[in-house]
């Protein structure tokens, strides 16, 4: 086991608020959709509890309005609640005014809900990049301490490859600390190894071996990220969705709790505002 702390994360939405099928599933009909996000959270603060792992858990406020228990079951289990906007929009496809509204409608209400203060924030698809930055200085104006949401980089859907691999306080918004997804570099390109779909499709060794060499090359904390939906192999299937979307969603589903089982035993795990507690400060 490294004797570096890494942080440990969640992003709670459930299967049909996904951004893989935001074009297949509307807005409008989330509430036809069974929810599935109670049980499966259940069965990842069972995970953390038998390994003594504290995680930050970046939360939709459109599941806290719905499903409160969840946000406090987590709180209560020593896990911080941070924020993942209200309605899993797309930062890029907001207006300031728009995106003001969302993360600060959905920081007062988990606040509301875990008794405590909201410090961090993670956009829905890693959806702030080169083009509007200026999300920044909204999230700092709400009151959050920092974000998790620039992901340094290359692909289809959202990336910014230029950014800094470690935390950093941006130039334009130096009052908010950015704590970027986890990268190797290699071969003149960084590499993601901060979880999600690439955990899940790649053999565990990869990831294992990834996130080693941040914390024994590099002497740094990774920042890992995972959805409950992601431990589920019974959730329903989404019907009409694109094939390179279900490929993504569905592959190695019944995989993944064993192979988190493997991790949370593997390395040592923490909360984004404890492991990053002096920086978040500064």
């Amino acid at each position: 086991m490294s004797p570096i702390t890494n942080v440990m994360s969640v992003d709670v939405e459930d299967y049909f608020q996904v951004g893989a099928f935001e074009h297949t599933i509307a807005r409008d009909a989330w509430g036809r959709w069974p929810c599935r996000v109670e049980a499966n959270v259940a069965r990842i603060l069972a995970l953390f509890a038998r390994h003594d792992v504290r995680a930050t858990f970046f939360t939709l406020g459109w599941i806290a309005q719905r499903y409160p228990a969840v946000v406090r079951a987590i709180a209560a289990a020593g896990h911080e609640i941070a924020s993942h906007g209200y309605g899993h929009q797309r930062v890029s496809e907001l207006t300031p005014t728009a995106f003001r509204e969302d993360v600060a409608s959905a920081k007062k209400l988990l606040e509301d809900l875990a008794g405590g203060a909201v410090a961090g924030y993670r956009a829905p698809s890693f959806s702030i990049g080169r083009d509007n930055l200026w999300a920044l200085d909204v999230l700092a104006e709400a009151g959050y301490r920092y974000s998790s949401s620039i992901y340094p980089i290359a692909h289809d859907h959202y990336g910014m490859p230029e950014a800094p691999r470690f935390p950093y306080r941006p130039a334009s918004c130096p009052g908010l600390l950015e704590m970027p997804p986890t990268t190797v570099h290699l071969a003149g390109r960084n590499l993601p190894a901060a979880g999600g779909g690439y955990f899940r499709l790649l053999p565990y060794a990869v990831s294992r071996w990834l996130i080693g060499r941040v914390n024994h090359g590099e002497r740094r904390p990774a920042m890992f990220y995972f959805h409950p939906w992601e431990i589920d192999p019974g959730q329903p299937r989404v019907p009409g969705a694109p094939l390179r979307s279900r490929f993504r969603h569905y592959t190695h589903l019944a995989r993944m709790e064993a192979k988190l089982d493997r991790l949370c035993a593997d390395f040592r795990w923490g909360r984004a505002d404890q492991v990053y507690a002096r920086e978040i400060a500064q």
